[in-house]
């Protein structure tokens, strides 16, 4: 069981909002939004718990109706450490939010509180007039009082939404996105080393839901065996849940999502395999799905290749490591245990396995090596963007590409290669590498540096120079320290 870990600057910024109420008396709102399994109310427990302040912390019913929210709410009110939460409550729950949070504002107590509402998005499915009469109560009845209002939700369009401009809680609250632990807390939490550490990030995508089942210090594929035994694990089922919850009924925006998680990385490949029957998504229908789920849902990203050049085409990927593993081949794995083939699903696991890690870490090798240019650890001291390259054709395709802006840099840092296998890269490889680096545009043979990141390091008598970079996967996992 993995204990809470990591989120210390998470935690930060919460007491800094609470100290900052306690100093002024006034109230603060903060709207925390992120993906399912990310550990919002995990992280948001553990804040109320170190902060010695009294709380209420309510977590809304998806489908459930406003009464029955309402009499909950209720509850959790009179279950909080409210000071006056016992003798001033009603025994029924109002009609309407309205007179709940004015009921809610008579007891909170005169000193520093905190009030949690965890699914906020399924408070406002059920009724229309939630967001204006939040808004109404923190105007009149809780801005003035030192209050720290946490407002949680997994429906990161739904979050959005609930501060944007057409909205009536615009500008009353500050927005925090919370992410997926880094691969540094992924190892951390695990007590595996930089190479195991990146292993279980890739498959776990630093879920915390994953982690609480995931036993110290057990390697990737172990983990991905031993869950092999149940069809309702947590490395299935999590993946399972956000499918379910946001893509519900088979359409054509989760045939969009399951094209790309399958390996269709450009548009016109997404359109021949999404429209299904020999068909073509037209661009009419597949261009706004598309900007639905990088934009709004989040759950796909796009990459354009970086050079002095506009390039094409922009390549499109799951976000979300997990979810990017489900599609690729836990799901397959989930049908045969599901059907009692443990042994047929560990197989096909462990078979994909090298080849599908090797495509899948490269975008957090360039998140890395960002990270580590931001921080001034890189030779290079103008580098704000880092990359991929390639051209219609694919060939050449260069892993890495470092410049000082994105997707069309003014100047080229860096290039390099990504090789995540087990053997370690050698002179084919670099020979191969630099035939590739002369096709960028903007690379300067003279000025341009290379960067080199091996899973297993260097082969004898490599000739590489001293301006040169060469990373390993403890320099990886070190960029999130």
């Amino acid at each position: 069981m993995v204990d809470f870990v990591g989120r210390t600057v998470e935690l930060g910024l919460l007491r800094h909002r609470l100290n900052r109420v306690s100093r002024t008396g006034t109230g603060i709102a903060l709207a925390l939004r992120g993906r399912r399994q990310v550990g919002k109310s995990r992280l948001v427990q553990e804040f109320c718990d170190r902060a010695e302040a009294p709380y209420v912390f309510f977590t809304a019913v998806k489908g459930a109706s406003t009464v029955e929210l309402l009499q909950e709410f209720l509850g959790a009110l009179r279950d909080s450490a409210l000071p006056n939460a016992a003798e001033l409550l009603p025994e029924q729950a109002p009609r309407g939010w309205p007179d709940m949070f004015r009921v809610m504002a008579s007891v909170l107590p005169d000193r520093p509180s905190v009030v949690v509402l965890d699914e906020l998005p399924w408070l406002a499915e059920q009724d229309d007039t939630f967001d204006g009469a939040l808004q109404a109560a923190w105007d009149r009845l809780l801005r003035d009082r030192p209050i720290l209002l946490l407002l949680l939700g997994s429906d990161v369009h739904m979050m959005e939404r609930l501060t944007s401009y057409d909205r009536p809680f615009y500008g009353r609250a500050d927005n925090l996105v919370l992410g997926p632990l880094n691969p540094a807390e992924t190892g951390q939490a695990l007590g595996l080393d930089a190479v195991d550490a990146l292993d279980a990030h890739l498959l776990c995508g630093g879920l915390p839901g994953i982690l609480t089942r995931w036993p110290y210090g057990t390697p990737a594929l172990e983990f991905a065996e031993s869950e092999c035994d149940d069809p309702a694990a947590p490395m299935f089922s999590v993946a399972e849940s956000t499918l379910m919850a946001e893509f519900p009924t088979p359409d054509r925006t989760r045939a969009i999502l399951e094209a790309v998680g399958g390996g269709d990385r450009t548009y016109t490949n997404i359109a021949s395999t999404a429209g299904g029957n020999s068909e073509v998504l037209p661009s009419g229908v597949l261009s706004p799905l598309l900007r639905r789920l990088v934009e709004d849902k989040q759950v796909l990203a796009v990459d354009h290749p970086l050079s002095t050049k506009p390039g094409k085409p922009a390549l499109y990927r799951v976000a979300d490591s997990n979810l990017r593993c489900y599609l690729a081949m836990l799901r397959t794995a989930h049908e045969l245990v599901r059907r009692g083939r443990k042994e047929a699903a560990v197989r096909l696991i462990r078979r994909r396995w090298d080849s599908w890690r090797g495509r899948a870490v490269e975008p957090l090798v360039r998140e890395a090596l960002a990270l580590a240019a931001l921080a001034g650890d890189l030779p290079w001291e103008d580098v704000e963007a880092v990359g991929g390259w390639w051209n219609r054709k694919f060939d050449p395709e260069v892993d890495v590409v470092g410049g000082d802006h994105a997707p069309v840099a003014r100047h080229i840092r860096f290039t390099g290669s990504i090789k995540w296998l087990e053997s370690a890269f050698d002179h084919h490889d670099l020979s191969r590498l630099d035939r590739s680096l002369a096709q960028v545009p903007g690379v300067d043979p003279d000025r341009t540096g290379r960067v080199v990141v091996s899973r297993s390091g260097l082969a004898p008598g490599l000739g590489l120079g001293s301006d040169d970079l060469v990373w390993g996967p403890e320099d990886v996992v070190a960029a999130w320290r």
